[in-house]
């Protein structure tokens, strides 16, 4: 006869319930409780019954995860982290790119594929605070970004201001008087560009720096070819610059790539720092310093988000700042004797309940 989940509960001394709990990647289960589910589980052989439990509780076990674009590097860590933290909650996640189409981003929240999957971690660049009533759904949801959204949803945004004011900050503290900023949006009023380049204007203030507009370089999308383009184009007009920071990794990879081209010594001439700290600035010659925005931490809370809201969670919407760190590396000079890196905290995350629109 084949195990049943009953056949489990006897052998783990819990309830029915429990063990669909734990089969079913319910969050909120005491770490001993589920090891004895998962033990009983190992040893009797249970499995699960997948087609059977998603018709009838009209469960795919799948969510979506849509994107701007999987060729922006922190995208694509981003995704990584994410299959990784759903995997371990049973989940599979379909990857949508919107490409920041406007289009594109209104069609992952009201098209038809909406219903495909159990729920949607949505990081928007296209839609802005007007059309915050596409996010008034009853499908589970959780947007990522900027705190530009009052809807009642999940959120899970980062530090920006204050991360780019201390990467600011610290160019600054190193004696670099004449520091420039690439990826700058010229207009914008929300989104990261704008939230970074705040940051780095209030991080020149603290210093007791002039704010320059000659040594703000304006970019469109945050590439390695738009920071080198960027960085060239600065360069080239003949601006005085002694310390970059790049908007993105992206872009001072690109930074990076146009001070080399020019023989500038990279910390000795102009030092660099970035932002996202993803993997390729620990592999670039030299390595480049970078705001770590808590990605990691990003995905997991997202995921784990979801799966409450899948599960039928009534609490409060929560909106979460994960915390953030300046990762020290060759570009600025803060390289420990043996090598490494210098990791100084920038701001402590926090979790608030969302008070949406009335």
């Amino acid at each position: 006869m084949p195990v049943t989940m009953h056949d489990v509960a006897l052998r783990a001394g819990v309830s029915i319930k429990t063990v669909s709990n734990v089969v079913n990647g319910y969050p909120h289960i005491r770490p001993e409780t589920r090891e004895r589910v998962e033990e009983a589980i190992e040893h009797l052989g249970y499995r699960l019954n997948t087609t059977a439990r998603n018709l009838r509780t009209r469960r795919t076990d799948m969510i979506t995860l849509a994107v701007p674009e999987l060729s922006l590097p922190y995208f694509a860590e981003l995704a990584d982290s994410v299959i990784r933290a759903a995997e371990e909650r049973g989940l599979t996640v379909l990857i949508e790119q919107t490409s920041a189409s406007r289009e594109r981003e209104v069609e992952v929240l009201t098209g038809r594929r909406r219903h495909l999957t159990d729920g949607l971690i949505f990081s928007p660049l296209a839609l802005g605070p007007e059309d915050v009533d596409l996010l008034t759904t009853d499908a589970p949801l959780v947007v990522l970004g900027e705190r530009i959204f009052d809807a009642p949803a999940d959120h899970v945004t980062m530090n920006n201001v204050a991360a780019a004011r201390a990467a600011t900050l610290h160019l600054a503290s190193l004696g670099r008087r004449r520091i420039a900023v690439v990826g700058a949006h010229e207009g914008e009023l929300v989104g990261s560009a704008a939230l970074r380049t705040e940051g780095y204007r209030q991080g020149l203030e603290a210093a007791g720096l002039p704010y320059d507009p000659a040594l703000v370089g304006e970019a469109g999308l945050w590439h390695r070819s738009t920071g080198a383009e960027t960085m060239a184009r600065l360069l080239d007009a003949g601006v005085e610059v002694d310390a970059v920071f790049a908007l993105n990794d992206a872009m001072a990879l690109g930074a990076l790539h146009a001070l080399h081209a020019r023989r500038l010594d990279v910390p000795g001439d102009v030092a660099l720092v970035g932002f996202d700290d993803i993997d390729d600035v620990k592999y670039a010659v030299p390595t480049i310093s970078s705001v770590d925005p808590g990605r990691e931490q990003i995905a997991r809370t997202a995921v784990e988000l979801l799966v409450e809201r899948i599960a039928g969670s009534g609490t409060p919407f929560r909106r979460v700042v994960p915390g953030s760190r300046l990762v020290g590396r060759e570009s600025t000079g803060d390289v420990p004797e043996g090598g490494g890196e210098v990791v100084a905290a920038v701001q402590p995350g926090g979790t608030e309940e969302v008070a949406p629109r009335s």
